[in-house]
């Protein structure tokens, strides 16, 4: 649990997005959404094992999460099917608020990477589903 508080603290910090502590080491970004998580993951970046804290946490970020291995989640704001994803895969969750669903940044209605990946529920499928909208989004 020290690896999920130091990873809580750097994120209250409010200078990251998400942050990865393991045993002394720490990864962390200021990018928004998906992306970090899908750079870390196609770069073969290994954070099995890590404690991550992140501000926004819905469906796409909760199989980002699963692919990458980390163990342990602190969301500011996590997504009811987020949590329940990440149950289901026996991940350790904490978290501020719960909500139905991610807003999208104009807050008019579903972020566009948890509505794509609400029906799905294989990994790799999600990740060939955020990848596709990341382009469609020229992200």
């Amino acid at each position: 649990m020290r690896d999920l508080t130091r990873a809580k603290e750097l994120l209250d910090t409010g200078k990251y997005t998400c942050v990865l502590c393991q045993d002394g080491k720490e990864i962390f970004s200021e990018q928004r959404g998906v992306k970090p998580l899908v750079d870390m993951y196609s770069q073969g970046i290994d954070i099995k094992g890590f404690s991550a804290a992140d501000k926004v946490v819905g469906r796409a970020t909760a199989f980002l999460y699963l692919l990458l291995g980390v163990t342990h989640i602190y969301a500011r704001v996590i997504s009811r099917s987020a949590l329940e994803l990440l149950m289901e895969n026996g991940i350790l969750v904490e978290y501020g608020t719960l909500t139905e669903n991610i807003i999208n940044r104009k807050g008019d209605g579903i972020c566009p990477f948890e509505e794509a990946v609400l029906g799905i529920s294989e990994q790799h499928e999600a990740y060939r589903v955020i990848l596709c909208k990341m382009k469609e989004m020229g992200i």
